[in-house]
C-alpha cells in the first residue's frame, strides 16, 4: 500500500506533507490573530469600563454618554 520506492507514491506523500504543513501554519495564523482580537477588544472594555456604564470614548468628540449626557444613578430594586 505505501511503497516508498515508486516516485509517484514517494511525490504524492511529500505533497501531502507539504499541504499539511501549509494549513497548519494557516490554523496557528488564525488562532495568534483571533487571540490578539479578543485580547484587544477585552482591554478596550475594561479601559471603557473605567467611567460607568453610559460612557464611551470617541476619539473626534472625548468622553460621550449615550443617554445624552446626564448622568443617572442606578436604581435600587
Amino acid at each position: 500500500m505505501f511503497d516508498m520506492s515508486d516516485p509517484k507514491t514517494f511525490w504524492l506523500n511529500i505533497m501531502n506533507i507539504g499541504l499539511g504543513l501549509v494549513v497548519l501554519t494557516c490554523c496557528i495564523a488564525f488562532a495568534r490573530a483571533l487571540m490578539q482580537d479578543l485580547l484587544a477588544r477585552r482591554a478596550q472594555r475594561v479601559k471603557a469600563g473605567a467611567y460607568d456604564d453610559h460612557t464611551f470614548l470617541e476619539p473626534a468628540l472625548g468622553i460621550t454618554m449615550a443617554d445624552g449626557g446626564e448622568k443617572r444613578e442606578p436604581e435600587d430594586n
